[in-house]
């Protein structure tokens, strides 16, 4: 029975010398709050930092993190966020940049780009979400979405596309981001669903 107490009382103390050997703060040490843990554990802690993020954007980032798409295929939805501290996130609709921006929390956004649907060219150029009026149209599909939302430089060129269809309405960014993660649960079940089916056909 000695022999039992005795084995006991030496692995309760060798334990509790493993238990203190092992621990990453000490006692004077301050616990990391929520705010230094996502910096350094976070999803979004490897963003890359870029203090020219225009220049050559689609061949620095040419995938949306969210879902790997690739941008180049969707310059007229695309969007680029530049946050406070030269963090960039690209991604492939406003769907996904609604993503990245609330899962970013921490990170102020400095500029938000989003590719211009009103011009004709094939590459669709960069312009700012803060000068760009969306063209919300629920009566047409959208990029990760079910209904299309895109960004026009030109206001009067976006009044116009949004006249022409009974459903669409033209409206500014915060507006046209509410609308995202109002639409995200739908969008959601709807991704999930098909990437599934293109998953069990591969």
């Amino acid at each position: 029975m000695t022999d039992i107490i005795n084995r006991r009382a030496l692995m309760a103390a060798g334990a509790m010398t493993a238990l203190f050997a092992t621990s990453p703060a000490r006692s004077e040490d301050k616990p990391l709050s929520p705010v230094q843990w996502t910096d350094q554990f976070g999803l979004i802690k490897d963003l890359p930092k870029d203090k020219d993020p225009l220049t050559d954007e689609l061949k620095k980032y040419p995938r949306c993190r969210y879902c790997g798409m690739e941008r180049a295929k969707f310059t007229h939805s695309r969007h680029l966020i530049v946050y406070e501290d030269d963090a960039i996130d690209g991604t492939c609709s406003l769907h996904c940049a609604a993503i990245g921006l609330s899962i970013n929390m921490d990170r102020g956004p400095k500029a938000i780009y989003a590719g211009d649907a009103g011009t004709e060219a094939q590459l669709k150029p960069l312009v700012n979400v803060d000068k760009a009026t969306y063209v919300v149209d629920p009566s047409k599909p959208g990029v990760m979405t079910k209904v299309s939302v895109l960004a026009y430089a030109d206001k009067a060129k976006a009044e116009a596309v949004a006249k022409a269809s009974p459903q669409a309405e033209a409206i500014a960014f915060d507006a046209a981001l509410r609308k995202a993660y109002l639409l995200m649960a739908d969008d959601t079940i709807m991704l999930r669903q098909r990437r599934s089916e293109i998953r069990k056909k591969m």
